[in-house]
């Protein structure tokens, strides 16, 4: 592996886990709801470029598969969570 890529990837993941910490408590301090859910997408998003970022760094393609299930289940629930937002119900 060269040295850039290592560099590269290595301050990519140091960033991508100080944005899902910061995100982390905007989670738990979040003042309303809202805050809370664009906290918690946003913390998926983040989980979903560390584990990208991971499988280039280790060259392991069971990485990318956990990344894109990352990606279902987080679609799933910003789904979910908006419709409960709106609706007051998940299930019509």
């Amino acid at each position: 592996m060269s040295v850039i890529l290592s560099t590269g990837t290595g301050i990519a993941i140091g960033l991508l886990g100080l944005a899902m910490l910061l995100c982390a408590i905007r989670l738990v301090r979040g003042p309303s709801v809202a805050d809370r859910v664009l906290a918690l997408d946003t913390l998926y998003v983040n989980s979903l470029a560390l584990l990208m970022t991971l499988g280039i760094r280790l060259a392991e393609p069971a990485f990318f598969d956990a990344a894109l299930l990352i990606a279902l289940l987080g679609f799933l629930a910003t789904v979910a969570l908006a419709k409960y937002r709106l609706q007051g119900d998940i299930i019509d």
